[in-house]
Order: C-alpha cells, then sequence, then structure tokens
C-alpha cells in the first residue's frame, strides 16, 4: 500500500491551503483559488489521464495530446453528492483510434478515483479525435 499524504490550514473562513509533496495551492471561493469539487474533479482528470497514458505507453499507442474537459452536477438533497459526471476526452494526433478506445475502457475500469465516484454518481466518458 502506498501512504497518500496532504497538509491544509485554514483560517477561520473558507480560504485555506493544500500542500502536497509536490506542490501548495489556495482553496477557497476566491478567484485563484480552488474549491473542494474543482480539486475533486481535477484528481479524477488526472487519476483517469494517469492510467490511460499507462496503457497507451505499455501497448505502444501513441497520440500527440489529450484534452480533458469534466463536468458534474451535484445532488440538492444532502448529502450533495455527485449525481453525475462526464469526462469529454479529446485525443489529438491518435495513429489508432481502436487502440485509444480500448485504453479509455481500461482508464475507466482501472483509475482510482474514476471507480470511488462511481459509487455515488453515474459515470459517463466520451472520446473525440482530432487528426
Amino acid at each position: 500500500m502506498t501512504l497518500q499524504r496532504v497538509e491544509l490550514s485554514f483560517q477561520q473562513e473558507f480560504k485555506g491551503r493544500l500542500t502536497a509533496d509536490n506542490h501548495t495551492i489556495d482553496i477557497g471561493n476566491e478567484k485563484g483559488s480552488l474549491a473542494p469539487y474543482d480539486m475533486l474533479l481535477g484528481a479524477l482528470a488526472s487519476c483517469y489521464y494517469s492510467t490511460f497514458l499507462d496503457v497507451a505507453v505499455k501497448k505502444r499507442i501513441p497520440f500527440d495530446k489529450a484534452e480533458i474537459i469534466v463536468t458534474g452536477e451535484k445532488r440538492t438533497e444532502i448529502p450533495t453528492t455527485l449525481e453525475w459526471v462526464n469526462l469529454d476526452i479529446t485525443i489529438y494526433g491518435a495513429k489508432s483510434q481502436k487502440g485509444i478506445m480500448k485504453a479509455g475502457e481500461m482508464a475507466a475500469k482501472y483509475c482510482s478515483v474514476y471507480q470511488t465516484i462511481s459509487h455515488v454518481a453515474d459515470m459517463k466518458w466520451s472520446i473525440s479525435f482530432v487528426v
């Protein structure tokens, strides 16, 4: 098992800092800071992409770059967990669309953040290609 750790410090308002080994970010609702669901959706996209990239590299599926847009909607009833989440992935310069789609399927299956969120939200992903 791998121990994960972040440190957070807050003032008496919703304004704080999150520090991990690699970086520090501001947390809050002010410009230049990230709110909790910004971080959650960002964690989902980065985990999905990391898993996707692992598969693409191992299977030797070349592409130039990827862009991911994540949208989601929270429930109105408490607890206001996510009701649904969509990952819209655009892949540029793919040599094998079939291979990329398989890597996308495997990323959804093996990304731990994707699997965690899928217990409360309807998860969907799509991949489009730009030559």
